[in-house]
């Protein structure tokens, strides 16, 4: 499972520190994503973190997401501790679930904490790329 994580670990790097003004740095023992080096938007739980002993992470999230997610596919979805009340999902990493979800799930964590002005940053570099 550990290499499972690492693996995501990968891709959730790469898909976290491609979006405007991100760095790393580890937060509560566990690689974690930030905006402006500020407002955390996922933190990577690759060898677990407390009950949840598979690799996961936590993901900032919308109004109503997380219920939406968790619903949908329990399995995949919870609600992590000491986030979860402020809305973030917990996202498994050892169930199957796909790169390119795992990916989208981090724009949206980035697009629901970043502001308004790097979220319009974000948009204009998409747009430059769909349209090459």
């Amino acid at each position: 499972m550990v290499n499972v994580g690492r693996q995501a670990l990968g891709h959730v790097r790469r898909a976290c520190l491609a979006l405007p003004e991100v760095t790393e740095r580890p937060s509560h023992g566990a690689p974690a994503f930030f905006v402006r080096d500020r407002s955390a938007f996922v933190n990577a739980w690759i060898a677990g973190h407390h009950d949840h002993h598979f690799p996961h992470l936590w993901c900032a999230a919308g109004p109503g997401v997380q219920e939406a997610l968790v619903q949908e596919g329990p399995s995949t979805y919870f609600r992590p501790p000491y986030v979860g009340h402020r809305g973030w999902v917990g996202v498994r990493l050892d169930c199957g679930i796909g790169w390119e979800e795992v990916e989208d799930l981090c724009e949206d964590a980035y697009r629901a904490v970043a502001p308004r002005r790097l979220v319009d940053e974000l948009d204009a570099i998409c747009g430059k790329r769909c349209s090459e």
